[in-house]
């Protein structure tokens, strides 16, 4: 097995050391590397430093006071709040988080046909694909990330900021470790698959 699919961790401590920009774009060109459906490449990569941290970590924090007060987004995910508030205090650490959009994505409140709902399917088995890239060459070169989906409870404040085309998809920290954390569990192989002969 590939040491870093072993190796790779979700990292929720970092170090305040910055990261060199020669290793940011080595994980940017890892994840434009990665298969696409057909050869879409539905990826747009924006990474977030100093100031700009400052300014995304304040949005962030809107749209989770948001979500908890106002016209939320998600308000059968109210339980997931606390979680996402301690994703907050992560990226408030990291030194860059990375937000993917997918420039060929169809609003969140668009209604979809069965063709551009598959379309949407594939795009994100392709921007899965680019993201998983990324985290395992952060791994290779001694860096931690965090995946992070708990931005959908700042969709709305976030996608404007970053002014993109297309959908906020996700977005992931790194940073130097300050953490080792031992491997989660994993469902035992015999449960997940099935072998048709």
């Amino acid at each position: 097995m590939i040491k870093s699919i072993s190796n790779r961790r979700s990292i929720r401590k970092f170090k305040e050391t910055a990261i060199p920009k020669e290793m940011v774009e080595e994980i940017l060109n890892a994840g434009r590397l990665a298969p696409s459906s057909k050869n879409r490449q539905p990826w747009k990569f924006t990474v977030v430093s100093g100031r700009s941290k400052n300014e995304m970590l304040l949005l962030m924090k809107q749209g989770l006071l948001r979500e908890r007060e106002g016209v939320s987004l998600l308000p059968n995910s109210k339980q997931h709040l606390a979680a996402a508030e301690y994703t907050l205090e992560i990226m408030k650490q990291a030194p860059i988080t990375v937000f993917v959009t997918n420039p060929l994505g169809i609003e969140l409140s668009d209604s979809l046909n069965e063709e551009d709902r598959i379309y949407e399917i594939c795009n994100a088995q392709s921007i899965g694909a680019a993201m998983e890239n990324m985290t395992l060459t952060a791994t290779e070169l001694g860096l931690g990330s965090l995946w992070i989906c708990d931005i959908y409870f700042a969709y709305e404040e976030l996608s404007r900021w970053l002014g993109t085309e297309g959908t906020l998809v996700a977005a992931m920290s790194f940073g130097h470790p300050d953490e080792c954390p031992r491997p989660r569990p994993r469902k035992r192989m015999e449960d997940i698959a099935e072998w048709r002969m």
